[in-house]
């Protein structure tokens, strides 16, 4: 499966696909099973996230894992369809999001998309990745996230993680607000954005923060629908809407 000429543009060929968190809120079906292995609609959620990779064509993917690695690896390891997967092995200590991305520098090109494995969501009228590539400016910005708006977000019933400016910049929701977007779990990434990362476990908002402060961390819009699967219930309701879609 392939993306039409425009789409294929993309401003990177390589996705960071993170796979290594524990599940606690998807439990009991994490009990036996990475969360990225729990299936919805028919497919894993990590064979979802990947499907999009390929028909937007995003080349290669970094895997990492952690929480019963084996059989994420197993199931990746006879994945026949693009794109290409390369595993960045947390077994022995899981870095969470930031450490997970500083781990795996090394491998990635300059940008690199970076996603959550249990993203589910709909594209509007072009793939997201497209979406993202044309509004990347490596001169103005140190990471690109997709934001989703509330409307858009099936099954979030939280109040939201991001302000946007008239030109795209970034701001968090202040304590007791209700901020408009929501962040999809996908973004364009720049090795700007990792500089002098802290050793050892940390989450991407470190990052984000100073990001935000130097005015170089940026947002869009997401024009298609966004699906919160976060815990077991949230799994049927997912399903109609992708019957439906």
């Amino acid at each position: 499966m392939s993306g039409s000429p425009q789409e294929n543009a993309l401003a990177s060929d390589t996705a960071m696909v993170l796979a290594a968190g524990l599940g606690k809120r998807m439990r009991p079906l994490t009990a036996t099973q990475p969360k990225p292995l729990v299936r919805v609609a028919g497919r894993s959620l990590i064979d979802h996230a990947l499907d999009k990779l390929e028909v937007a064509g995003v080349a290669h993917a970094v895997v990492n894992v952690h929480y019963l690695a084996d059989a994420l690896e197993g199931h990746l390891a006879v994945r026949e369809a693009a794109p290409s997967i390369v595993i960045s092995d947390e077994r022995e200590r899981l870095l969470e999001t930031g450490g997970g991305m500083t781990k795996a520098l090394p491998g990635l090109p300059d940008p690199f998309f970076s996603l959550n494995s249990d993203n589910i969501w709909l594209d509007g009228p072009s793939n997201v990745f497209a979406e993202l590539s044309r509004s990347w400016d490596p001169e103005r910005m140190d990471a690109l996230l997709l934001l989703v708006s509330h409307a858009r977000a099936i099954n979030y019933r939280g109040k939201g993680d991001f302000h946007l400016d008239p030109v795209g910049r970034i701001s968090r929701r202040r304590s007791g607000r209700i901020a408009p977007f929501i962040f999809a779990g996908i973004q364009l990434v720049s090795h700007r954005l990792m500089r002098d990362a802290p050793e050892g476990p940390f989450s991407t908002n470190l990052l984000w923060t100073r990001a935000i402060e130097e005015g170089r961390l940026y947002g869009i819009s997401h024009n298609g629908l966004w699906f919160e699967v976060g815990d077991p219930a949230a799994i049927r309701p997912t399903e109609e809407w992708l019957t439906r879609a």
